[in-house]
């Protein structure tokens, strides 16, 4: 049985429902029935269900070569690396390629111990940057620490967006600071303004790297190809992951030129920057590229985001987000109504215990929103058990 806590920690709501097939912004489960799909598996699907662009591309690598040791070079692997430092924020020049967000975390933290020379940390309370033990030292909320005392690294955590408290954190001893620009699993929390630009100038005055993780926010989700242009700040490393390979597995911890050479052999990964992943997250991120998701991500989201204001549902607490990275926030506990509007034909995803959240892929439609909009409001006015 799945406890109150799993639903909290972003567990499945409702168990019994089978998704066989996607197309675009749907799925549909083994019965026939069809959803829209609000939360993109997490953020993975940017891109949509079933690319076109992603497949042709999966399809044609695979008659190919599907693996070859990063000890070699390879054409879809390069061409990845100068695709992805096309993208990113000013004054990024390396990538290290591996397979999930939380690697990347992992080789981010390995790489700032090493360069820096120290080994403190600061984060952010309510922040979410994965599961293994290097990446959950930095995950605030208890329930995914439990029985980690003793393995966990030091971090000191402050409250995301008050910038005395982080001046007081961070030190000549600090070896990074990790931020998400946007807190996801924290409840889509977006930082005041200048408040990214003021955290840089702290780590710049104290000798310490800023890590931002764009895992979640990155790829277009904001309105901005990674949400940390938003603010114009330039980070030491960045984490990304989730949407890169448009379904496949893949990550990457991409560096800024003002970083050291890293030692070569500090860190590996033996299916990192695998061809067939590669040739999936090039074709991604050129479908990403020419179909504008990041100027399509803004103008949708703003559409959902005064959609659901406009609702005027005395359940409602607030509406906060950037681009098609939204949280509706209730009064009660969202996990009654995310399982009332997967019977509908919604299917969002939690964060926390009273935010609805909304990840849709990029590729949505206004009406499928209108739909979402709609159907949120007949969930949220009628009785939920």
């Amino acid at each position: 049985m799945l406890s109150e806590s799993d639903l909290e920690s972003g567990a499945i709501i409702k168990r019994g429902i089978e998704m066989v097939r996607g197309d675009g912004c749907h799925v549909w489960d083994a019965t026939g029935k069809k959803y829209i799909d609000m939360g993109a598996s997490y953020g993975v699907l940017n891109v949509g269900h079933r690319n076109r662009m992603v497949l042709d591309a999966i399809k044609a690598q695979s008659e190919e070569l599907i693996y070859v040791s990063s000890s070699y070079d390879n054409p879809a692997r390069r061409e990845l690396m100068e695709r992805l430092l096309s993208v990113s924020p000013e004054g990024m020049s390396r990538v290290f390629l591996c397979n999930s967000g939380t690697e990347s975390m992992e080789a981010a933290l390995k790489f700032a111990f090493k360069l820096t020379g120290r080994k403190k940390l600061v984060a952010a309370k309510r922040a979410f940057h994965g599961r293994t033990l290097g990446s959950l030292s930095l995950t605030f909320a208890p329930a995914h620490r439990e029985g980690m005392d003793g393995l966990l690294l030091p971090v000191e955590f402050v409250p995301y967006g008050v910038i005395d408290e982080m001046n007081r954190a961070v030190t000549e001893e600090t070896a990074a600071v990790v931020l998400e620009p946007i807190q996801g699993e924290g409840g889509v929390h977006v930082p005041p303004e200048g408040y990214l630009k003021a955290v840089r100038e702290i780590c710049d005055e104290k000798g310490a790297l800023l890590i931002i993780d764009e895992v979640q926010t990155g790829l277009c989700r904001t309105g901005r190809f990674f949400a940390i242009q938003h603010s114009s700040v330039a980070p030491d490393i960045m984490c990304v992951g989730k949407s890169l390979g448009g379904g496949l597995p893949i990550a990457a911890a991409v560096l800024s030129r003002r970083m050291g050479e890293v030692p070569k052999g500090l860190h590996g990964s033996t299916f990192g920057g695998n061809p067939l992943a590669c040739a999936a997250a090039n074709a991604s991120l050129e479908f990403m590229v020419e179909e504008r998701l990041d100027v399509r991500a803004a103008s949708l989201g703003k559409h959902l985001m005064d959609g659901l204001r406009d609702l005027k549902c005395p359940q409602i607490r607030e509406v906060r987000g950037r681009g098609l990275m939204v949280g509706l926030e209730l009064r009660s506990r969202a996990g009654p109504f995310l399982s009332a509007l997967l019977d509908k034909g919604i299917a969002a995803i939690p964060t926390g215990a009273s935010v609805i959240r909304f990840l849709p892929p990029l590729v949505i439609g206004k009406d499928d929103i209108d739909t979402a909009v709609s159907t949120v409001k007949e969930v949220l006015d009628g009785p939920v058990s």
